[in-house]
């Protein structure tokens, strides 16, 4: 990793600076057994030089013969140079809450890796319970250590506050490729307390900062700092396929529909968007759309979220982590101090707290990789069977949301399998927390009604005209021969409806992006 006098500038406390070491120095202070609290989230604010030397100390204890392992907690998804590293070399034994690298999902399915599904909002009060015993290292990404000793956050805040409160040892990489203009733009509240003691967190709109601009940690704690500069994963999002632009189009009429009735204010409630291209297709026709004065309260800032805030359609943001593609990563880092007022990075278990999105009455929009006719969704697995990535936080704001909208073309693999299906083959979003299914043939509104009502809705709004009739031929047996008639299934053929795109030879369970 390169080393830059401006990184030596941003250790300004003198006790902390003597502690600057190398990577490789760094990492050897990192045991096998360990469970070690990682920065980052989707591709932001992850330490990028400590975990490659890892690896390849790993990778030198396994060559002769003594397993090497640790433990991997992080925010979200993090970049080759963390998980792809540490899963080429083994050396991941556990891993959670959400990943999206190859390797380390390759590793997954095959079963040579441990990984721990859990909601985002879960992680850190898990660790704080104890239920996952404790935490040895924190090896976190900052922008730059004060003279007091307070460290500025990088592009993603995460678990790190809890991983350095419950961390043993402590390792920053203080990084000067991330702006300097970020000081400012965090808030980290210090206020939660552990049940029975824990009280209201007093957030009540998107932008208010109820918290410190500033992580803090004990310098007794801190065992090395090392200095990088190094950019964050930045993976460039497509530019909106007709799809895209059609549940977009579903969406902005429904979102216009529920003004109209009153159901909400003129410049909506605010927006949840979970990662991908479809969400931001969705920010992009927002843009275009007829609503002002908008506000965000989610995980991750995306292009489409950035292009709104230049517009002037969207007045604050409130996420954990930026998510941008390449070009808009460069025109953000150029101009961070120009958002700081608008957009507040806050740590995961305030940004997904069902507290506050049940209180802000938060727009959920989310994707998933099918749906059944009753309204259950699978956002994770492929086939039942093979993790994608991982819940994330679709189901802290699908729970807790004001609206619980899930979204997806109606058809996968060219055409050879169907989005819609009797029963989805992995239960992440029940019929009880999915309000709004959405694909480009169409909207369902599933509120109030029952499931057969709802699987007629599905099927008519939502389906793909290639498998309408054999969903609605199923769905007619069903509710005349199944054992009951509120959730009317044939079991065994819902079960083979994936199964039987396997058998023709005509799909194979998809590698994922």
């Amino acid at each position: 990793m390169a080393t830059s006098s401006l990184s030596t500038t941003r250790v300004l406390n003198s006790n902390l600076a003597k502690k600057i070491m190398s990577a490789d120095e760094a990492a050897a202070l990192i045991r096998s057994g360990d469970q070690v609290g990682m920065s980052g989230f989707t591709g932001s604010g992850y330490p990028k030089a400590v975990p490659i030397e890892l690896a390849r100390h790993i990778a030198d204890a396994n060559f002769r013969g003594k397993k090497f392992q640790v433990s991997v907690f992080t925010g979200a998804s993090t970049g080759p140079e963390l998980d792809g590293a540490l899963a080429m070399a083994g050396g991941i034994h556990l891993r959670l809450p959400y990943q999206s690298d190859p390797e380390t999902r390759k590793r997954i399915n095959a079963g040579e890796m441990e990984y721990m599904d859990i909601h985002l909002s879960h992680v850190a009060q898990f660790v704080e319970y104890g239920f996952l015993g404790k935490m040895d290292v924190a090896l976190i990404e900052v922008a730059a250590v004060l003279e007091d000793g307070r460290l500025i956050p990088s592009s993603s805040l995460g678990n790190n506050k809890t991983w350095i409160d419950q961390a043993e040892r402590v390792i920053l990489e203080v990084n000067s490729w991330q702006p300097a203009a970020l000081e400012g733009m965090h808030d980290i509240y210090y206020g939660l307390q552990a049940p029975p003691n824990r009280g209201p967190i007093p957030l009540t709109h998107t932008g208010e900062r109820i918290g410190s601009p500033y992580l803090e940690v004990p310098p007794d704690k801190v065992a090395a700092i090392v200095l990088t500069d190094s950019p964050d994963r930045n993976s460039a999002f497509k530019a909106p396929d007709q799809a895209s632009k059609s549940i977009a189009g579903h969406i902005l009429e429904f979102l216009n529909w529920e003004v109209q009735k009153g159901r909400m204010p003129k410049n909506l409630l605010p927006l949840q968007s979970g990662v991908g291209n479809i969400a931001n297709a969705v920010l992009f026709g927002l843009e275009e759309g007829p609503f002002e004065n908008l506000t965000s309260y989610t995980e991750v800032i995306q292009d489409g979220m950035i292009r709104l805030l230049k517009s002037g359609k969207l007045v604050s943001a409130s996420a954990t982590a930026f998510s941008l593609g390449p070009e808009m990563l460069t025109e953000v880092n150029a101009n961070m101090a120009s958002y700081r007022d608008r957009i507040v990075l806050r740590p995961q278990e305030i940004s997904n707290h069902p507290e506050i999105i049940r209180r802000l009455g938060v727009i959920a929009m989310n994707g998933m990789i099918e749906a059944d006719i009753y309204g259950n969704v699978n956002s994770t697995h492929v086939m039942g069977s093979r993790i994608q990535n991982g819940i994330g936080g679709s189901g802290d704001f699908a729970r807790n949301g004001y609206l619980s909208i899930f979204m997806a073309p109606s058809i996968a693999q060219k055409g050879t399998i169907s989005t819609i299906v009797p029963m989805v083959s992995h239960v992440d979003h029940t019929e009880h927390d999915v309000q709004v299914v959405v694909t480009e043939q169409g909207l369902a509104d599933l509120r109030g009604l029952s499931p057969r009502q709802r699987a007629h809705l599905i099927i008519e709004k939502c389906s793909n005209p290639d498998y309408k009739p054999q969903l609605l031929d199923y769905l007619n047996r069903a509710e005349r021969l199944s054992y009951g008639k509120h959730t009317p299934h044939l079991m065994t053929e819902s079960l083979g409806w994936h199964n039987r795109y396997l058998r023709s030879g005509n799909m194979k369970p998809r590698e994922e992006n």
